[in-house]
């Protein structure tokens, strides 16, 4: 590949731009591959794609292109045609034929394989026109399903690496931190920390070697936020780090990925190596003097590894654990050298910051939260996918909005936010603002953007108790408060949800939760009662009716549940009966169920089964 410099980075460009525009009569299929929708088959269905257009000899007219993450993870596999942006979900390679033919061969959408909007149950041919879609503002996502996840020229067609050559044909690294501070991001990896902030701190000192940290350990439940955008759009990432390297007078960059990620990896390791064959990383960077290298580590899968000390102790070789601040990571990090650490979020907005202005990004979000946030919106909610939206959108719009609201004729009961150390917000709290200071006033945190919806048939008392089993489990077992009092108040946790708790455990919980947040060691185990203390917060009245009433009120604690048939709404139908694994229920035609307690199991089978809301 050519040396690209700062002279011949618009020729270049130019190049790039003219393979992606599309001439007269010509389409191109934008497939994704994301890990969703290749979980989904979708390259099967490429595989059969480009099968039938060579037998139809189509191949020229029309260009299939592997992305990275659409979006849309609950329509997979997608495919999106241009020019229009026609949507087309859930196609299966045996669809292929008929999808060519009406698209490509008559020209005009393939009707039956066109969103179906569950809500209003019309077609939507147009991506933009779905509401998934529309209510979106995409920053960190801004080349989301259109560009070829592979391929760097994709990415330089569309700005890529022009952040780069401004900052170094024509910043200062004083100019540059003075531009980052102006716009107003704060670190997407939870904490918020001002990024301009620390990437000053990172300067001012001057021991060197210095390095650049991406945190791509990405370990809550539910979260896929920095996968997805290392697997659709590895260099902006990259693009950022450099920047970053640039600010602070660092020539060394680690990305840390968790080994679960392996297509991540694959596409990390293409970009670094297409970032060096153009000169965009490595020596004498686009002919300026300035050099910059970033190396991958994967990471073993600990949760607490995403903390930043315990991910450098990690790196240097050592038992992922974290340590004493002071020093600060930017005065003493890796390798005990200034160390600069943010998240693949983060990064992925620098590039866009740098190109267009502080005030640009600034002018979105809220006056201490700017720009966008990016979530994995997960759950019992109609539209599961990796969304991003200014920073001020309520709760309600992206549950409903975006998400299309609780499928099943259910009703909504909370979201969780802030991943397993984050807080339940109830349907009283629907219209919070989604920004770092209004998530902290409702008790709860930004995390790193994992966004779990639940609906009336989720226990509240068994989620605290999930999600307190995890942080048990993950606790590095440096510090007493997280490591012994969690353990203990798992224990509490367990009792409740067994018809064993007390009155007075409520309190208990209560006191030991406020007591690990105020005396652990890390962000981790500070973080790590929440999900108790918001349960219990905002959804008091389960634990009294766990203890007292020694009954779960959404049937799903098994000891605290006995089944049975309302006979005013029982249809009769033998559903529950063909369901249940146990034969604990036994039915005749125009007769009543009735259910065996003895020999029931309590799976809640049955209720899953009957469409009637007959069984209690």
């Amino acid at each position: 590949m050519t040396q690209i410099t700062i002279e011949t980075l618009p020729e270049i460009k130019e190049k790039a731009l003219s393979l992606t525009l599309l001439k007269e009569g010509e389409f191109r299929c934008m497939v994704c591959a994301g890990t969703g929708c290749v979980a989904c088959n979708s390259l099967k269905v490429r595989d059969r794609l480009e099968s039938e257009l060579n037998d139809r000899g189509l191949s020229e007219k029309v260009k299939i292109v592997l992305t990275g993450c659409n979006g849309f993870c609950a329509e997979g596999p997608i495919v999106v045609v241009y020019p229009g942006g026609i949507f087309y979900n859930r196609l299966t390679p045996e669809n292929i034929p008929e999808f060519v033919e009406e698209q490509f061969v008559k020209g005009q959408p393939a009707e039956k394989f066109l969103y179906h909007n569950p809500s209003t149950k019309e077609k939507i041919p147009l991506m933009q026109d779905i509401p998934f879609f529309h209510y979106q503002v995409l920053r960190a996502l801004k080349n989301r399903s259109l560009i070829h996840a592979e391929r760097i020229e994709d990415y330089i067609a569309r700005d890529g690496y022009a952040a780069l050559a401004k900052v170094l044909s024509s910043m200062t690294p004083e100019q540059v931190i003075e531009e980052v501070k102006r716009s107003g991001l704060r670190g997407r990896g939870g904490a918020g920390f001002p990024t301009g902030r620390k990437w000053e701190e990172g300067r001012r000192y001057t021991s060197f070697p210095k390095f650049v940290i991406c945190n791509g350990d990405e370990g809550d439940p539910g979260a896929f936020m920095d996968r997805s955008i290392l697997e659709a759009d590895p260099h902006a990432v990259l693009e950022g780090m450099a920047i970053c390297g640039f600010a602070i007078d660092s020539h060394q960059g680690y990305i840390y990925v968790r080994a679960e990620y392996p297509l991540a990896i694959h596409r990390l390791n293409i970009a670094i190596e297409q970032a060096r064959s153009y000169g965009l990383l490595g020596k004498n960077i686009m002919g300026t003097g300035f050099d910059f290298d970033i190396t991958i580590y994967p990471g073993a899968g600990a949760f607490v590894c995403g903390e930043s000390t315990a991910l450098m102790y990690s790196l240097e070789g050592k038992r992922g654990m974290p340590r004493i601040k002071p020093p600060r990571s930017t005065e003493s990090g890796l390798w005990n050298q200034p160390t600069v650490l943010n998240n693949v979020e983060t990064f992925a907005n620098i590039p866009l910051i740098l190109l267009k202005g502080g005030d640009w990004f600034a002018s979105l979000g809220t006056k201490g939260s700017k720009g966008t946030k990016v979530f994995a919106l997960t759950g019992t909610v109609q539209n599961v996918g990796l969304i991003e939206v200014p920073m001020g959108t309520t709760l309600r719009s992206i549950v409903f909005d975006i998400g299309g609201g609780i499928p099943d004729k259910r009703e909504f009961k909370a979201v969780q936010i802030g991943g397993p150390s984050g807080a339940c917000l109830p349907a009283s709290l629907l219209d919070t603002e989604v920004d770092f200071d209004s998530l902290d006033e409702a008790g709860a945190m930004m995390g790193s953007g994992g966004l779990v919806v639940m609906n009336d048939s989720t226990c509240m008392v068994d989620t605290a108790r999930f999600f307190t089993d995890f942080s048990v489990d993950e606790s590095c077992g440096k510090c007493v408060p997280c490591r012994i009092g969690m353990k203990v108040m798992l224990n509490i946790l367990n009792r409740i949800v067994i018809g064993q708790g007390k009155m007075e455990d409520i309190n208990l919980l209560e006191q030991l939760g406020n007591h690990i947040k105020e005396t652990s060691h890390c962000g981790l185990g500070k973080t790590a009662p929440n999900p108790v203390l918001s349960t219990i917060r905002y959804f008091r009245e389960e634990y009294e009716a766990h203890i007292r009433d020694k009954h779960c009120p959404a049937l799903v604690c098994p000891d605290l549940i006995h089944f049975r048939v309302i006979p005013e709404k029982c249809k009769m139908c033998g559903l529950c009966k063909k369901a249940c694994p146990a034969e604990a229920i036994t039915w005749e035609k125009k007769t009543v169920a009735l259910i065996d307690h003895d020999k029931c199991i309590r799976c809640r089978s049955c209720i899953q089964a009957c469409k009637f809301g007959a069984i209690e």
